[in-house]
């Protein structure tokens, strides 16, 4: 029975470094690396919980092709349940060009794929019963889950007595709220970007007012992801953390935002408070920007605490562990 199960978006990264710029139309230019990665939310937070020693289970929709092959190659020797996996004999797997900049910024050439075409009916709803956490992770962009299925998945999942949480990523259509609203009562846990959020929230500008917006619109614990500037944590209960983020040396940011939410929610299987999630979720996420790849640069539960007794005075937090 896996603690966590991810639900969502599951991608083919294609990753180069360094690239600056595109070459000249008929010309070639050469990079240092080129690698593929499994990718997209669910992957990298499910390969990511794996990494930190957590049972997890994978749900999403890849093609029948080399590269959904591939995908599924790496689930198992990730050591996670992909025996909910869908695949699509129409469509192919999601898959997305990553240009990574020499400052470790990346920009995207993406194509929708599978997950255009994943759907309710596509998910064996008693995988998720037997879990502790459901995680639906890459919101705005499932075209035929988004809005009202993935609201019903996660009341379904509440009703069964299992947490939740949902991750975004950003909307090029913008239909955020439209997309995203109905799902945020049934949510105890919202892990979005801070820039995601703040175009859930009509534009406000300070982490506290994105965040009681959310909490307003029924969301139990916000935690805002805000890059080098760290995170931002308040509850429906009052509480408020923000912690800034570890000095690495960052080579690519590629999944950084999916490693934290493997962090934090390794933190809530093990059933920690939320500034010991925070600080857990924050070296993941560190951990995560010092490699190529979404999760290749994640280090073990007790290696993840190394790094943070490396700055000092955080192994207490975690000693009994």
């Amino acid at each position: 029975m896996p603690d966590v199960t991810c639900v969502g978006i599951i991608v083919a990264d294609i990753v180069g470094r360094p690239i600056d710029a595109l070459p000249e139309r008929g010309k070639m230019v050469l990079v240092d690396r080129m690698e593929l990665h499994a990718g997209g939310c669910a992957a990298n937070t499910g390969i990511g919980l794996a990494k930190l020693g957590v049972d997890t289970a994978v749900i999403g929709k890849v093609g029948r092709d080399g590269f959904g092959d591939f995908i599924l190659r790496q689930f198992e020797e990730a050591g996670i349940d992909a025996g909910g996996m869908a695949r699509d004999s129409e469509t192919a797997t999601s898959s997305t060009m990553v240009l990574v900049h020499v400052d470790g910024e990346r920009s995207f050439l993406h194509y929708l794929g599978a997950n255009a075409t994943f759907r309710r009916e596509d998910i064996d709803f008693e995988r998720i019963r037997r879990s502790k956490v459901l995680h639906i992770a890459g919101a705005q962009v499932m075209r035929d889950f988004d809005g009202l299925p993935a609201a019903q998945l996660l009341k379904e999942a509440r009703e069964a007595g299992v947490t939740t949480a949902l991750d975004t990523v950003w909307d090029a259509t913008g239909r955020w709220m439209e997309l995203t609203g109905p799902s945020l009562p049934y949510v105890d846990y919202f892990l979005p970007s801070f820039e995601e959020a703040r175009m859930l929230a009509g534009g406000l500008e300070a982490p506290r007012d994105v965040a009681r917006f959310l909490l307003d619109a029924g969301v139990k614990v916000v935690a805002l992801k805000m890059g080098q500037k760290g995170c931002y944590i308040r509850s429906a209960t009052g509480d408020e953390i923000a912690l800034p983020s570890l000095p690495v040396n960052a080579i690519d940011a590629l999944g950084a935002g999916d490693a934290f939410a493997a962090g934090f929610i390794a933190g809530i299987v093990r059933g920690w408070d939320l500034e010991r999630c925070a600080r857990f979720a924050t070296a993941v996420g560190a951990s995560c920007v010092t490699a190529l790849g979404a999760t290749t640069g994640i280090r073990s539960f007790k290696e993840t605490v190394a790094l943070l007794g490396s700055f000092g005075g955080a192994n207490s937090m975690f000693e009994e562990e």
